[in-house]
C-alpha cells in the first residue's frame, strides 16, 4: 500500500472513532491534515494570516459537514474543496470594490530543495501563471492527488481535469520556453 493509500486509510479510522464517539480522534486528523491544508489555503491567499483564517474556516465547515460525508476515504479531497471554496470567499470579501491582485497565489511554502536556485526559478516563473493553473499544478504536483481526487476537489468532471492541467502544464512549458528563447538571443 502506499503512503497516500495509508494517509487516507488513517483518515478513514480516525473518522471512524470520531463518529463512535471518540471526539480526540477529530483532533488527530485535524493535526495530520492542517499542515497540507493550509498550504493548499496559502496557495490560494495573498498572505499567511489570510490563508490561517481560511482554514480555520474551512475546519469549522469540515466539522459541520462530516456527517454527511459519505466516503471517509475521499476525506483529503471534499477538505480541498472545502478550503477552497473558504479561500475563494475569502477573496471575495477582501477584493470586494478592488481589482483581483496579481499575485493571489503563492505556489508552495518554502522547502528545501536539491536546487534551490532552479526551484526559486520555476516559482517565479509559476507566479505569472493565473490562479487557477498555480492551484491545479500544486495539487497535482505537490499535493499528488490523482485525476479522481482533483475532480472531486474542484468540483468539475476527470475529462476537465485532464484539459485544464494540459493547458496550465502547456503555458508553464511556454513561459519557460520563452525564457529560453530571451536569453539564447
Amino acid at each position: 500500500m502506499t503512503e497516500a493509500g495509508k494517509e487516507r486509510l488513517r483518515d478513514a479510522l480516525d473518522l471512524a472513532a470520531w463518529r463512535g464517539g471518540d471526539v480526540a480522534a477529530f483532533g488527530d486528523l485535524v493535526r495530520r491534515r492542517s499542515p497540507r491544508l493550509y498550504a493548499h489555503a496559502r496557495r490560494l491567499s495573498d498572505d499567511a494570516e489570510s490563508a490561517r483564517d481560511t482554514l480555520q474556516e474551512a475546519w469549522a465547515e469540515i466539522w459541520r459537514g462530516l456527517p454527511g460525508l459519505r466516503d471517509d476515504l475521499a476525506f483529503l479531497p471534499w477538505a480541498y474543496a472545502i478550503t477552497t471554496r473558504a479561500a475563494a470567499r475569502a477573496v471575495r470579501r477582501r477584493q470586494a470594490g478592488r481589482a483581483l491582485s496579481a499575485d493571489l497565489a503563492v505556489l508552495a511554502p518554502r522547502t528545501a530543495a536539491p536546487d534551490q536556485a532552479e526551484a526559486a526559478h520555476v516559482s517565479g516563473v509559476l507566479i505569472c501563471l493565473p490562479a487557477p493553473d498555480r492551484a491545479l499544478l500544486a495539487l497535482a504536483v505537490l499535493d499528488g492527488l490523482s485525476l479522481g481526487e482533483l475532480a472531486q476537489a474542484l468540483h468539475i468532471p476527470v475529462g476537465t481535469v485532464k484539459s485544464r492541467l494540459h493547458a496550465a502544464r502547456a503555458r508553464l512549458r511556454a513561459l519557460l520556453d520563452g525564457e529560453k528563447d530571451d536569453q539564447g538571443s
